[in-house]
């Protein structure tokens, strides 16, 4: 009895390291990750447990970002186009594989930051032309809302967790706007460092970051107070600011050199630094429990999937040309490659 217990403990332990080795190494990742490829307009939709690449999907030109319904169902993409001047959203029904509508945005030229709204019906727009976030129905593309910044060159946007305040980052004359879906204005103006793009804010809406390309900072805002100080330096171009759901972390590409920086909010400090020479950093997200990162690397046409405990890359999956904006779900698509 004795034996037969030891060597049932021992099967077991070797299953367990089994199963955990393949948990770091990422081999047992399963989902869909949609990225946009901005110099062909294109999008790729990829099944991230083989790698294979189910469908490449025509876009607006110069697509840049992308954001997908809870669900995994339906993924929107900003056509941008190649001077700011792209007037439309791609709608794509992932499950499909194909484009299941092309939204109108009017007059509101440039569309770029997006952000799926609770309820996966609406998405809010960022219009760098016309100066507005658009609030748009998915389904049947009407807008529903447009909401002036009151500021130019309203680029990316950053949502709290209930919708109900938007922050954008407006590079036409270094500010960052506060909208009030409930008075459908500004609400505050933050100044912030000369060229500001890329900006996040925690779920909570206690605080703000925006990077500073002219500088290569980042900076802290806190919407209470109005209070805005340095964070981070010594970047080359903070593309992108994404914390985690429970904000204990921040992740911010820098396109500049070349680099993902990985930061403990509180403290500001550096959790680690993942290098990547001459490829592209750009596009970045996360999985829904906050795992895994996936990162776009524009000159080399891949995303790198990284483990956030190890803070190591696992895995590199083949795209488009030029990508930028990624979306991931845990939802499994069946198809063949393309």
């Amino acid at each position: 009895m004795s034996r037969r217990i030891t060597l049932a403990a021992t099967l077991l332990a070797v299953v367990v390291l089994s199963m955990g080795t393949a948990r770091r190494d990422g081999q047992d990742l399963s989902g869909t990750l949609v990225v946009v490829n901005k110099g062909p307009g294109t999008a790729t939709i990829v099944d991230v447990a083989t790698g294979n690449r189910l469908a490449t999907l025509p876009t607006g030109q110069g697509p840049h970002e992308v954001a997908m319904t809870s669900d995994g169902a339906t993924a929107i993409v900003t056509d941008y186009g190649p001077r700011a001047d792209g007037s439309t959203l791609t709608v794509i029904d992932v499950p499909g594989l194909r484009v299941a509508r092309t939204i109108s945005m009017g007059g509101h030229t440039g569309p770029h930051g997006i952000a799926v709204m609770p309820g996966d019906r609406r998405v809010a727009v960022t219009s760098e032309r016309s100066g507005h976030v658009v609030i748009v129905q998915i389904a049947d593309g009407e807008i529903l809302e447009e909401i002036p910044t009151g500021h130019p060159g309203s680029h990316m946007l950053a949502m709290v967790a209930d919708g109900r305040m938007i922050y954008t980052s407006n590079g036409g004359d270094g500010t960052v706007s506060r909208l009030d879906r409930a008075t459908g204005g500004p609400t505050a103006t933050f100044d912030v460092p000369p060229r500001p793009e890329a900006i996040g804010v925690t779920p909570d809406g206690a605080e703000v970051w925006v990077g500073s390309n002219e500088r290569g900072t980042v900076s802290a805002i806190d919407p209470a107070t109005g209070d805005v100080e340095e964070a981070l330096a010594g970047f080359g171009w903070p593309y992108r600011v994404l914390f985690t759901p429970d904000a204990r972390r921040v992740l911010l590409p820098d396109l500049g050199r070349h680099q993902l920086r990985i930061v403990d909010r509180a403290s500001r400090g550096e959790l680690a630094v993942l290098d990547f020479p001459d490829a592209g950093p750009q596009g970045i997200t996360l999985s829904p429990d906050a795992r895994w990162a996936f990162q776009s690397l524009s000159q080399e046409a891949r995303v790198v999937i990284i483990d956030l405990e190890s803070r190591e890359v696992v895995r590199s999956l083949s795209v488009g040309q030029t990508p930028d904006g990624v979306a991931f779900t845990t939802r499994t698509v069946s198809g063949s490659a393309h």
